[in-house]
């Protein structure tokens, strides 16, 4: 059985003192518990350390993930952060590949494979996404594309703790546009997901790696989404900025 997974992106959004106040205030709308949801919120990089605080001294029930990292330990890569600092600041996931990565910054399935190797090493777990575009959507051909991101994406990787690496399927023209894939959209890609995983690492595992939806999931749908069959949570981002909204979902899925 596979614990729902509810994660909130907060992307280039709060200062540091905001990031501080939406983390009490999310620790404070679920100090009832949350049952076997896993809640996860990212922050920006310079919140990181704020959130972490609040998680430990609130005792709050959720987990700490960073946005993006880079795939070398150290050197001269200004503005980059490792796994290493990520850890050190007590973040156990990390999302990769966003769709907002990949269209603004250039980055590709290589870049995505090596930084989930790198975070892996270093038992953090890649929340990994991947996505159509609408004109690839338009012409029938985003089961295929998607599938093939997976395949790349996973070249390599240990999966044999499946529980450890999770995906997250957001078609890009659903993200951030107030346009929604249904229920059953989403269900299409992420059971053709699960099914590839399975192709290459075995049933066992594919039916151990959680996939979320993402894409402008919000309190008044993630229910639709949450009862299909190889949805198992989602990654949500301008509903998870404020505390209620956010707080109402992981209860949807509990």
């Amino acid at each position: 059985m596979r614990n729902h997974v509810m994660a909130g992106n907060w992307k280039m959004n709060k200062t540091f003192s905001e990031a501080v106040e939406l983390a009490s205030g999310l620790a404070a709308e679920l100090k009832g518990g949350v049952g076997d949801v896993d809640v996860i919120v990212a922050p920006p990089a310079v919140d990181l350390k704020g959130v972490a605080e609040v998680i430990e001294q609130e005792q709050a029930p959720f987990a700490l993930s960073a946005q993006n990292v880079y795939f070398e330990e150290s050197g001269a890569y200004t503005g980059e952060t490792s796994p290493s600092m990520l850890e050190s600041v007590g973040a156990t996931y990390c999302i990769i590949g966003h769709s907002e990565r990949r269209g603004y910054f250039g980055e590709t399935d290589e870049d995505v494979n090596k930084k989930a190797k790198k975070l892996m090493e270093h038992g953090i777990v890649p929340i990994s996404c991947c996505g159509e575009s609408l004109e690839v959507r338009e012409a029938g051909k985003h089961v295929e594309f998607v599938c093939d991101q997976v395949r790349r994406d996973t070249e390599g990787l240990d999966l044999s703790d499946p529980s450890k690496y999770i995906i997250a399927y957001e078609p890009i023209w659903a993200i951030g546009t107030g346009k929604t894939a249904t229920a059953d959209d989403a269900e299409e890609v992420c059971g053709a997901i699960r099914r590839t995983l399975a192709e290459v690492f075995g049933q066992e595992t594919a039916d151990g790696v959680r996939i979320l939806y993402g894409g402008s999931a919000k309190p008044g749908n993630v229910g639709g989404f949450l009862e299909k069959d190889d949805v198992d949570g989602a990654l949500v981002g301008g509903a998870s900025l404020k505390a209620d909204s956010f707080a109402e979902m992981v209860r949807a899925a509990m």
